[in-house]
């Protein structure tokens, strides 16, 4: 079973000692850099693309699936995070992190309730701007699922970035699967889904509840898209999102989501995993041509490697593909732990070597590199084959 649950758990450690005064970060962590005791903001790396972020807060309801975690708890429920290309204009306000409720579900989580702020962690300096005008024109839509256990919030950077360089881009948080997640009516939800999976009595149940958990996102993320594209869509904003170009991405088993959903919703043009096990075999039938990207680190997915899965899902893989491997990256590489380690000076995984700017580069580089190639039909030399500005970035052909 390879959740990697203890470095999920490690990513909200990170977000933890964010928020920590120096003499708790020095506990957990050795020395405090000096930035740690300052009152400076903190903030994610600044999007690189050509539009300003604006950014509004969806909540779902599927009325028609119950909830597979808390059945009791009635249709199931998801919060989504849109970014999406805006103008410049008149100033608006960024928006917090995550909520101070989430915050202090994390804190809790890791044994820091009370000993942190929790609006020390929700305050973490962000990019995109609530009630920002949107940009003119139809943009392509990427479908965003984070890791197991984790928030949506872990992966605000990379939406922000793929927003700024003319993407809509929909942030999931899925009900139950993250530690903390709160509801507009004050509703914290915690991760039930982890309990379950951690309490299974077997490595065959677990997973076969790797495998729920990725066909189940996958449900998710196809009912997202038909409130954000359908005849009477959720969003104000939805008529600026072209349906014909739609991708779905996630991290570790975000991942798997992302190729659960191009199996079971023909709408999702591409896909791709960064780092995540496939928990539902892709098929010899393959996606129906359709373009997927693999990206990861080279200690688990490299050929012959611990997780098989890669192997088998590339080989079934039948329309345009690539299997990058980040030499020096880490699990959570792709996410925005690093961002969160280095503006701490702590380190999580010795097995990273990059640094915090090249994972964060390649992770944006790469990622928007397929999409432009597949939604924008804008060929990418960067994906041809290896360059000689990314020398850690290793073209897998099993």
């Amino acid at each position: 079973m390879r959740l990697r649950r203890r470095t999920a758990v490690a990513a909200l450690a990170t977000m933890a000692l964010l928020a920590a005064p120096a003499a708790t970060a020095h506990a957990l962590a050795g020395p405090a850099p000096a930035a740690a005791t300052q009152a400076a903001t903190v903030e994610l790396p600044r999007p690189t693309g050509p539009y300003t972020v604006g950014t509004e807060v969806l909540h779902l309801t599927d009325h028609d699936r119950t909830d597979p975690w808390v059945p009791e708890a009635g249709d199931r429920e998801l919060m989504v995070s849109l970014y999406y290309p805006a103008r410049s204009g008149r100033p608006s306000v960024t928006a917090p992190y995550m909520s101070t409720g989430e915050a202090r579900l994390v804190l809790a989580g890791i044994g820091l309730e009370g000993t942190v702020q929790p609006t020390a962690l929700s305050a973490l300096g962000t990019h995109a701007r609530t009630g920002a005008r949107t940009a003119h024109g139809r943009f392509p839509l990427v479908l965003l699922s984070p890791g197991f256990g984790n928030p949506r919030a872990t992966v605000t950077s990379l939406a922000e970035d793929l927003a700024s360089r003319g993407y809509v881009v929909a942030s999931v948080d899925h009900a139950y699967e993250s530690v903390g997640t709160e509801l507009p009516d004050g509703r914290l939800l915690t991760c039930v889904a982890c309990d379950t999976m951690e309490s299974a009595p077997s490595e065959e149940a677990r997973e076969e509840l790797g495998r729920l958990v990725s066909t189940g996102r996958a449900a998710d993320l196809s009912f997202v898209l038909d409130r954000l594209t359908g005849p009477r869509p959720a969003w104000r904003h939805s008529r600026m999102i072209d349906a014909r170009r739609v991708a779905a991405a996630g991290h570790s088993i975000g991942g798997s989501a992302a190729a659960s959903t191009m199996l079971a919703d023909p709408r999702v043009d591409a896909g791709i995993n960064m780092d995540g096990t496939f928990f539902e075999d892709i098929p010899a039938s393959g996606l129906g041509k359709r373009p997927f990207l693999m990206l990861g680190t080279t200690f688990d997915h490299s050929p012959g490697g611990r997780d098989h899965s890669w192997d088998q899902g590339y080989q079934a893989l039948d329309g345009w593909k690539r299997w990058l491997g980040v030499e020096g990256s880490g699990h959570s590489s792709f996410t925005d732990v690093p961002v969160l380690e280095d503006r701490m000076g702590v380190t999580l995984d010795p097995k990273v070597t990059l640094s915090t700017a090249r994972q964060v580069r390649i992770t944006r580089d790469y990622v928007s590199a397929f999409l432009d190639q597949h939604l924008r039909g804008r060929h990418q030399p960067l994906l041809d084959g290896p360059t000689a500005g990314n020398p850690e970035v290793v073209f897998n052909r099993p």
